[in-house]
């Protein structure tokens, strides 16, 4: 049993680490783009988006689709970053660790 209360301690200190980690990602930004940099999107690590910059010159009220696609691209670009960037900080934490059915997703 010495060998269970040592998994628990373990696993009681991973949580501690994963939610220190998730609140910092919480607070970390990264940027996506699209259009070469024309739109820029500002997503949170915790799967939000903060902020949208968009360069004056691509705005075309004669072609608001473009505009959207752009929008878009950016977004899903920003959400992207933001989800390797949680895995990658997740995965430090439970590295080494195989409990079967542990996922560590957005």
């Amino acid at each position: 049993m010495a060998g269970l209360g040592k998994f628990l301690k373990q696993a009681q200190k991973m949580q501690e680490q994963m939610q220190q980690v998730q609140e910092q990602l919480a607070q970390r930004e990264v940027e996506g783009s699209a259009g070469g940099g024309a739109v820029k999107a500002i997503a949170k690590c915790d799967g939000s988006i903060a902020a949208i910059k968009i360069d004056p010159k691509v705005v075309d009220p004669n072609d608001v689709e473009m505009l959207e696609d752009l929008v878009l691209g950016a977004v899903t670009n920003a959400l992207e970053v933001a989800k390797k960037t949680q895995a990658d900080e997740m995965g430090k934490v439970t590295q080494g660790l195989n409990v079967p059915g542990l996922n560590m997703g957005m």
